[in-house]
Formats: C-alpha cells, sequence, structure tokens
C-alpha cells in the first residue's frame, strides 16, 4: 500500500547490504558524493537521508536508474571521521519509501520519493502462526548449535512482539545476497515477509548444521588417530618388553625373509635393505610407509637373475613360425639366425628388429610368435601418442603416486629377465615440454647402455641387454634417425591377392569359425566367395579388413543356426560368391580397371599409400596464352618439386626430342592429379608428370596398358622410388600389362609374387628418353627378363 506522503531527500548509496525499517545500523561512507549528502542532510532539522542498495556494487557514481526502487528513510544517529578520509556514519531505518524522481544529481544525488505504509495483516492468523513457527525454530536451533548469529537472533525474540519489526531485525542478522534482503524489502503484505523469512531461515539453519557435522566428523577423525598412534606405541613398548621380533610387526619381518631367500645382486641387497632398516622406523600411519613398502616389493618382484628357458631347435622354430604365418621368409630367416647365434654364443646380444608396414600386415602377431617360437615369454605396449618421457623411465620417488616407467613394469609382469618385449606404433611417439620418449628409448634399445638402464623410480641398474625388443611402425619418416640406427629394420609388405587368400585359408576362416561356435563343416565359404570378398568388400594392403568381414559372415551364420528349433539338426551353409550380397550387402569398392583409352596429356602412374599401391592418373593440358604451371589436386611440395623438374627438362630438351618449343613459350600448362580431396605427395610421381607434359605438347596420347614410377633429376636420370612390390601389385589388380620402373629398382622384383611377374612385362629405364619411348611405342619393347638392350630413345613419334 502507498499514501501521498511526498519527500525530497539526499540519498546514500550502499553496495553489499539493505538497511530495514527500526535496525540499526553502521555504515563507513568513502565515496565524495554520499559523504556530501550525509553532510547535506547532517545540516537539517531532523538530520534524514533515504538509504538504498546498488543493483550492482561495482558502479562507483550511480544514479536513480542504478539503485532499487524501494529503499529505506533513515535517520543519521551519529558521525564520525575515519582515518582514510571517509566518514563513519551511524544510521536507523525509519520507513519504507520509493523513489520516484531525480531532483539532483551533483554535489549528491537528490530524489522526490513517497513514504510506503507498514506491511499489512500482521495480526493475521497466518501472520501469527508463521511468526510462532519461526520463534521455535530459532529456539529449538540456539539449543542445539552455539553460534553468536543464532545467540543474537534468539535475543531479537524477547525484545521484539511485533511479527513485522522482529521479522526486519532477524533478516539483517541473516547471511542473505543483496538481491533477497531487497526482496524482502519490497513485501508489502505481513504473511509474504514472514513466508520470506521463514525460507531463508530454514537455509541459513541447514548450513549451519552441515558446518557444525563437518567439524565434529573431523574432530572425531583426529581424536580416531591421536588413539590410534598412543595404542600402537604402547604396543610397541610391551613387545619390546617381551623380547618379541625386537619390536618389529610382521609385515617387516615378512620383507626380510623375502630379502634373505631372494637372488639378489650385491649392490641391489645393499639398497634393499638400506631401505627395509628406514621402513622399520617409519610409523605405519605415515605416507611414506606406504611409499617405501610399494619400492620394496618392486625391487624382490623385479626378475633380476631369473631368465626363461630358451628352445635352439631349430627345425622347431621354423614350423612353428610356419604354423602361425603365411610367407614374411625375411623376418623368419632373421629370427632362425639369432637363435643359431645364441646356440654358438648365448652371451650375444639380442638383436632391436623394427617391423615396419603397413596396417593388418601381422606385426603385432608376428611378435607373439616370435615369443613362442624362441620359448620366452611375451609383453607388449602401445607408443603411440606419448608424450611424457617418464612414461618410459618412471617418475622419481619424490612425487606424489609415483609409478615406475612401462619398461620395468613390463620386465615385472613378464617375471623373466630375458622376455620378447615388444613396442607397437614407434613411429607415433610424441613429444612436448615434459620431455622427448624417443631420446629416453635411444637408451633403451641401444646394446651398449641398456645393460646399466636406470629407472627413475627404480633407482637401481637393471640389466636389459637379455631383452629382446621388437618395435613396430606404419613408417620410418617419423622416427628420429639416431633411434633408427640402433634397430635392425625388416619391412613386411602388402599382400597379394592370393596370399591373401591362402592367409584367410588357413587361419582367419578358421579362427572366426572357432569364435563363433561353429564346425568348420557347418560352413563352407567358396574360393570365388573369398576372392569377392578381397577384392570387392576390402581394399588394404593387410588383412585386418578380411578378418573383419570373414567375422560378419560368422556371425550372420551363428544367428541363423541361433534361430533354429530347439533340437532342430544344423544343415551346413554354403557361400557362393553370388549370394555375397545378402551376407554382406552391397560392394564397397569398384574394382581398379585401366582406362582403356587415354586422351592426350594422361599418364598413368603408380602411388604407394599406407593402405598398399593405387593407380594414379596424371592430367595435363595446355592453356594457351599463359606462361604459369598451375598444380591441383592436393599435391605436396616434393610432387610440385616433381612437375616444375618436369616441366624444365622438356623444355630445356625440346629441340633434341623434337618438340616445339613455340609451344612451350605460347602456352602455359595445368597439372592435375584426381581424387583432389586425398593428399598426395612423393617423388616416385616424375617419370608420370614428364610423360604426361610430353603427351600434351605433342598432343599424342601415352598407352593405356602402361603405368610407371619413378623419380626424375634435371640431368634426364631416372632414380630409384620405394614400395615397388605394392605398386606392382596395383598394377595387377587394375589389369596393366607394362610397368616402366627404375633400373635400380630391378632388384626388387623379386618380392612380387611369381604369378603376378608372369603376367608383367617390365622396363627397365634409367633416363627419361627410355621412359617416353616406352610410352609411346606401339611395339612392344624390351622387357626386364630379356637379355636384348633398348636403344634411348632421341625423340617422339610425330604427331
Amino acid at each position: 500500500m502507498e499514501n501521498n506522503v511526498l519527500t525530497i531527500l539526499p540519498v546514500l548509496p550502499i553496495k553489499r547490504t539493505v538497511l530495514f525499517p527500526g535496525v540499526m545500523m553502521p555504515l563507513t561512507v568513502g565515496r565524495e558524493r554520499s559523504v556530501a549528502a550525509v553532510h547535506a542532510a547532517m545540516k537539517t532539522e531532523d538530520k534524514t537521508i533515504l538509504v538504498v542498495a546498488q543493483r550492482h556494487p561495482q558502479t562507483e557514481e550511480p544514479g536513480l536508474a542504478d539503485l532499487y526502487t524501494i529503499g529505506t528513510k533513515a535517520i543519521i544517529k551519529q558521525i564520525g571521521q575515519s582515518s582514510e578520509g571517509g566518514l563513519h556514519v551511524l544510521v536507523q531505518g525509519l520507513d519504507r519509501v520509493v523513489l520516484i524522481k531525480e531532483e539532483q544529481k551533483t554535489p549528491y544525488l537528490k530524489v522526490r520519493a513517497r513514504l510506503l505504509e507498514h506491511p499489512s495483516d500482521s495480526t493475521a492468523t497466518e501472520a501469527q502462526a508463521i511468526h510462532r513457527a519461526i520463534k521455535e525454530l530459532l529456539s529449538d536451533l540456539s539449543r542445539s548449535i552455539q553460534s553468536p548469529g543464532i545467540q543474537e537472533i534468539s535475543a531479537a525474540l524477547v525484545d521484539e512482539s511485533d511479527p513485522v519489526a522482529l521479522a526486519y531485525r532477524i533478516t539483517s542478522l541473516v547471511n542473505l545476497t543483496v538481491a533477497e534482503e531487497q526482496t524482502l524489502l519490497e513485501c508489502s503484505s505481513a504473511v509474504d515477509l514472514l513466508r520470506g523469512l521463514y525460507a531463508a531461515l530454514s537455509k541459513e539453519i541447514q548450513i549451519l548444521q552441515l558446518r557444525d557435522k563437518i567439524a565434529n566428523d573431523a574432530q572425531k577423525k583426529i581424536s580416531k588417530s591421536q588413539r590410534e598412534y598412543i595404542l600402537r606405541e604402547q604396543l610397541k613398548a610391551i613387545q619390546q618388553e617381551l623380547g618379541e621380533s625386537e619390536g618389529e610387526d610382521g609385515e617387516i619381518s615378512a620383507l626380510k625373509k623375502q630379502v634373505s631367500e631372494a637372488d639378489l645382486p650385491d649392490h641391489v641387497r645393499k639398497e634393499v635393505e638400506r631401505e627395509l632398516n628406514r621402513l622399520a622406523k617409519v610409523p605405519p600411519s605415515s605416507p611414506d610407509h606406504q611409499v617405501l613398502r610399494a619400492y620394496l616389493e618392486l625391487v624382490l618382484e623385479l626378475p633380476w637373475t631369473k631368465a626363461s628357458d630358451e628352445r635352439f631347435d631349430l627345425s622347431r622354430v621354423r614350423a612353428v613360425l610356419e604354423e602361425d604365418h603365411y610367407g614374411i621368409k625375411e623376418v623368419k630367416d632373421r629370427i632362425v639366425e639369432h637363435l643359431a647365434v645364441l646356440k654358438l654364443n648365448p652371451s650375444a646380444k639380442a638383436p632391436i628388429l623394427c617391423l615396419v608396414g603397413p596396417p593388418g600386415v601381422g606385426k603385432t602377431s608376428l611378435g607373439q610368435s616370435i615369443a613362442r617360437a624362441m620359448g620366452r615369454t611375451f609383453e607388449r605396449f602401445s607408443l603411440g601418442g606419448v608424450h611424457d618421457e617418464a612414461e618410459l623411465r618412471g617418475h622419481r620417488r619424490t612425487y606424489v603416486g609415483a609409478l615406475p616407467g612401462r619398461i620395468i613394469q613390463a620386465v615385472r609382469r613378464a617375471g623373466v629377465n630375458n622376455p620378447v618385449l615388444m613396442l607397437d606404433e614407434v613411429d607415433k611417439l610424441g613429444r612436448d615440454f615434459r620431455g622427448d620418449p624417443a631420446s629416453a628409448l635411444l637408451e633403451i634399445l641401444d646394446p651398449a647402455q641398456n645393460h646399466t638402464f636406470r629407472d627413475h623410480y627404480l633407482d637401481l641398474p637393471f640389466d636389459l641387454s637379455k631383452v629382446f625388443f621388437i618395435t613396430t611402425a606404419n613408417t620410418l619418416d617419423t622416427i628420429s634417425q639416431p633411434l633408427l640406427d640402433r634397430m635392425e629394420v625388416i619391412r613386411l609388405q602388402g599382400y597379394s591377392e592370393r596370399e591373401k587368400a591362402e592367409i584367410a585359408r588357413r587361419y582367419l576362416w578358421p579362427r572366426r569359425l572357432k569364435e563363433a561356435g561353429i564346425e568348420p563343416h557347418q560352413a563352407v565359404l567358396s574360393d570365388e566367395a573369398l576372392t569377392l570378398i578381397i577384392t570387392r568388400y576390402t581394399r588394404e594392403a593387410g588383412v585386418r579388413q578380411l578378418e573383419q568381414m570373414l567375422g560378419r559372415l560368422t556371425r550372420k551364420i551363428a544367428l541363423t543356426f541361433a534361430e533354429l528349433p530347439e533340437g532342430r539338426e544344423r544343415t551346413p551353409v554354403v557361400i557362393q560368391a553370388a549370394a555375397l550380397g545378402d551376407w554382406l550387402g552391397a560392394e564397397r569398392f569398384i574394382p581398379e580397371e585401366a582406362r582403356k583409352n587415354l586422351p592426350p596429356g594422361v599418364a598413368t602412374g603408380l602411388a604407394w599409400t599406407p593402405t598398399g599401391g593405387d593407380v594414379l592418373y596424371v592430367e595435363s593440358m595446355l592453356l594457351p596464352g599463359n606462361h604459369d604451371l598451375t598444380l591441383t589436386g592436393q599435391l605436396g611440395d616434393i610432387m610440385q618439386e616433381s612437375a616444375r623438374a618436369a616441366r624444365s627438362y622438356l623444355w630445356s630438351h625440346a629441340e633434341s626430342m623434337g618438340l616445339d618449343i613455340s609451344r612451350f613459350k605460347r602456352n602455359g600448362i595445368h597439372i592435375h592429379v584426381p581424387s583432389g580431396s586425398i593428399p598426395k605427395d612423393g617423388p616416385s610421381a616424375g617419370v608420370t608428370m614428364v610423360t604426361a607434359l610430353a603427351s600434351a605438347y605433342v598432343g599424342k596420347p601415352v598407352r593405356s596398358d602402361t603405368a610407371m614410377t619413378g623419380e626424375i633429376s634435371l640431368s634426364g636420370l631416372v632414380l630409384p622410388v620405394g614400395g615397388i612390390k605394392e605398386k606392382v601389385l596395383a598394377a595387377h589388380r587394375a589389369g596393366i600389362t607394362r610397368v616402366i620402373l627404375p633400373k635400380a629398382n630391378e632388384k626388387d622384383l623379386k618380392e612380387v609374387p611369381a604369378e603376378v611377374r608372369e603376367g608383367l612385362t617390365f622396363v627397365l629405364v634409367e633416363r627419361i628418353e627410355e621412359v617416353l619411348r616406352a610410352a609411346f611405342d606401339q611395339e612392344s619393347p624390351a622387357s626386364a627378363h630379356e637379355d636384348t638392350e633398348e636403344p634411348a630413345a632421341s625423340s617422339i613419334a610425330s604427331r
């Protein structure tokens, strides 16, 4: 409710509280305008001032819009100077007011305000009931919680009988936010005011009770710890009086017994006994007790002298390797050679192998087979994404939660000091501010240093020279050269379609049938269906996707058998190529086929990817009236350099090769490699680019049955490249019959399966002129296995 009494008074804005009618409040006034407002009020007869809360405390010079609409008219009871130059003011609230209009802003804020009546219905039944509930709540609380704030509120219950006045007084004592206090000040109904106060009191009481409970719980825990400590000290004194264990508990005795029985080197035993003596002096309640115990347990569990018995039956080792893996003769021979050396010289250092190859070719499983063939324990862990050197070397024991590094943990799990330890994904090691894990590997993988490897946590030299380390990687590009020098690199090439089919028959299909609970005679996979899965449903260098597809087949067959009625006999399922779509859905890949007819300016190249080889077309086109070289198709820096070198070579040798040099001067050239969404890089497209450019300049198409690979130089040499096996397999899949290769890569052809070599003609070249002659010649040139030597082409056939 409102009345018509208007007043114009100076305003004192306050920041973090609200003044209620009837409440006495001390204030510190420091702002210049606020000090001026207080002095102006003191000059009036009744010394009254409007005290209003700010909406935002950070506002330094608030106007009417920055203040709450409702405030309190107050009388200044006392004033004094503060040491900071401001004022200490004691005010008492009189009446609520509503601010109407700003009358003056400087030197202090003065507003027109209307007085508000006292909240009504304070005698109503509901108001009296809430008033009584508040009294009972505070009375019970004052008995259960001894708090100065509660005692002050309880005193207010005796002094005030008016519910509204009591509410205002209690509200000023409760810890509320400015917004919550302002809401209570604006209440025009006593019932609403008392309801809000009751809710605020309930919340404050819950906070006080919880605080009291936390304090009591903490005190109980402290008392319990002190009691346990006193009892332990008394027990220790009793044991000493009785002469039992010389004051040592059973835990220390058990550790001493383990140390005495363990076969430890002298330097290790000395350190263990020193730490054991420290442990005996540390109270069990101390954090150091658990740290020392964990350290001693690690030292005692490490296989300092324990080694597994190795098998030197070379014929059996060969049999185990052949049983687990198809092909990869080089790796198998290397393992047998190492065992032969160990048989003749047991103290020989273990080799450190690095198996490099695309995903799914069996690098990880090969490590397990090596361990089985040698009769050693196998352990592995992945280095992919490791950025912290401490992951390998361990953390120093001074850190909370310190642990030994992964190397020592793996040896601990193995239980012998000569396990086969596989470090997967060594090419995916990272580095950051915490250190360089690759540098830590330099010591671990160096036979000249790892016999005294010192883990930060263990802080004792441990001999890793007997560990057979095997690392795996998809590529060598990201491995540092010092680390690469310490490893013997063995490349695992991608599999041909025939090799994949053989692996599926021998290993993958039987394994998947066993996992699905299906007998081999109950599910038959035809050769045609298997070939179709390899060519149309997977595209990879390894066999991981192939195994997943075979797993889908066995799961569907298992579902068919599981849905049969109880007691009905399973009818063998034969999977034919024609029905493969019903089992695996639509084909995922279109078979690679060479383009039947190539237009001028297009040449067929061969590329290597992490998933195997691929056919790559290089397209070029003349741009009349332009001199620029435009490159598109997400080509990397090396491919762009190859394109520039190809153009420069053709331009500089145009006359000797029978090319019209004016076409170079009048036309720019645009080179594009399709599949623009895939980044491409590497030097092996050099011969393909020079051939495509030559075709564009003379307007003569390149032979569509020919693909090529090789790096070029500005002097016209054709240099060797990598990935020959994968590239040749890709050409064979695409139906290409002629492959142009660098002469220096002739040695790599022995890695290509014989059945693939028989269906291809290889043209081995040393210079760019030979490439161009072979690419444009319609007659079959001499192949790699013929004795005749092909003369170098001096010009390109006329258009």
